[in-house]
């Protein structure tokens, strides 16, 4: 087919994305039956239909994306960047409420019923934009005070405007952030210094919002409630998701009950999106979840060989800035499905349903594919490192 003959990059990572997906129907189809039956939203077949299109659109934002020369993100990223500034203070400005908590994450799509999560598109934004930042200053004597205002002041402003509405978002966003500052070559002592005046940062926002409770719109009373109920031995009403998740994992054994026939899918909020992973275990067992947790490390394993062979140090630092935070994210989803970690809020990517968060991840995919097409040997046109940019340009004067 033709449409295969014009796919680039790494096929083993296309095959594990493709298989996630696959995978992602059976799982979302049961599970929202609870949306359906217990809470009277829609239909399971509507919903279906609803990932279906997500996917969909997902990995026709995928495919355009890989056909995108690498280095042309350097460019994108500083058109982006003020972009996604504005989008995130247009979201939190809203001061929407879910349950008398702020919940200031989504806008609607003009037109349509679909809601957006600027903080998602947020992330790959910030990780392109740090990765450019990082490639330009390699074999350059790093000064903290030059790289202020070009590298810290983004990531601090970003996560800034996310962590009042989304505390787990925000803190995976900065870690990433640090995390490839660290492996691009920045210097640790600076780094040090950063994560120390973040935490002092995070405490002095905890204790304002907590002194005066009307200044600003936060969800600190949440985040605390989320902390004590994962270490209290207490069973509370606040931890009846968790409490529930255990009983699915526990009734899914090794083998588990059969697709579609997941029973705690009838009781367990959010069972199609942030614990979906429960209800997977559940339906096939451990067998199950140890192969949907073996895809994720294979995916990771061909971000770290993409970022290996990549030929240059932006398409290295690039491959690994926008795949771990998927990897990292996964990790985190089924950590909370079983209790290992609190709650946080984190779907599990390309599985899980939900909205535009699959078409940020399929946009993060593009770009790895994208570094990782100069390594393909069957490609007919390889893309020139030093072939004109209009963007690139820009971002080197600036």
């Amino acid at each position: 087919m033709n449409l295969f003959k014009n796919i680039y990059g790494d096929k083993a990572l296309w095959a594990a994305i493709a298989l996630l997906a696959l995978i992602s129907f059976l799982p979302v189809y049961s599970a929202s039956g609870n949306l359906a039956n217990v809470v009277g939203n829609g239909t399971a077949i509507g919903h279906l239909a609803k990932h279906g299109f997500l996917l969909l659109m997902g990995f026709a934002i995928m495919y355009g994306v890989h056909k995108i020369p690498t280095h042309f993100f350097r460019g994108l990223s500083l058109i982006g960047l003020p972009l996604v500034v504005l989008l995130l203070i247009f979201t939190l400005a809203q001061g929407s409420t879910i349950g008398g908590a702020n919940a200031a994450r989504w806008i609607k799509i003009p037109f349509t019923s679909i809601g957006f999560q600027p903080s998602t598109l947020a992330m790959v934004v910030l990780m392109v934009y740090v990765a450019r930042y990082l490639s330009k200053i390699k074999d350059q004597s790093v000064r903290f005070s030059e790289s202020i205002v070009p590298l810290w002041l983004p990531i601090f402003t970003v996560v800034a405007l996310v962590f009042p509405a989304n505390f787990s978002t925000a803190a995976i966003m900065f870690a990433m952030a640090m995390m490839l500052c660290f492996l691009g070559g920045y210097p640790f002592k600076y780094l040090a210094g950063i994560a120390l005046t973040a935490a002092v940062l995070v405490a002095l926002f905890v204790v304002t919002a907590k002194a005066f409770p009307g200044l600003f719109p936060n969800r600190v009373d949440t985040w605390m409630s989320r902390i004590d109920t994962y270490s209290s031995s207490e069973v509370t009403e606040a931890d009846y998701q968790v409490e529930r998740a255990k009983i699915a994992i526990a009734t899914g054994g090794v083998f588990g009950l059969g697709a579609g026939k997941s029973v705690m899918k009838n009781f367990l909020p959010q069972s199609s999106s942030d614990f979906i992973f429960a209800i997977i275990i559940e339906e096939y067992g451990l067998f199950g979840g140890f192969l949907i947790l073996g895809i994720y490390l294979f995916m990771l394993i061909r971000i770290v060989v993409i970022a290996n062979g990549s030929p240059t140090y932006f398409g290295k630092l690039l491959a690994v800035g926008v795949g771990l935070p998927i990897i990292f994210q996964a990790f985190i989803n089924m950590g909370v499905a079983v209790s290992l970690l609190p709650v946080t809020g984190q779907t599990l990517p390309l599985i899980s349903s939900g909205g535009t968060a699959i078409w940020m991840t399929c946009l993060a995919l593009g770009i790895i594919l994208s570094a990782s097409t100069k390594n393909n040997v069957e490609q007919e046109q390889p893309i020139a490192e030093d072939e004109t940019n209009p963007l690139e340009i820009l971002s080197e004067q600036l």
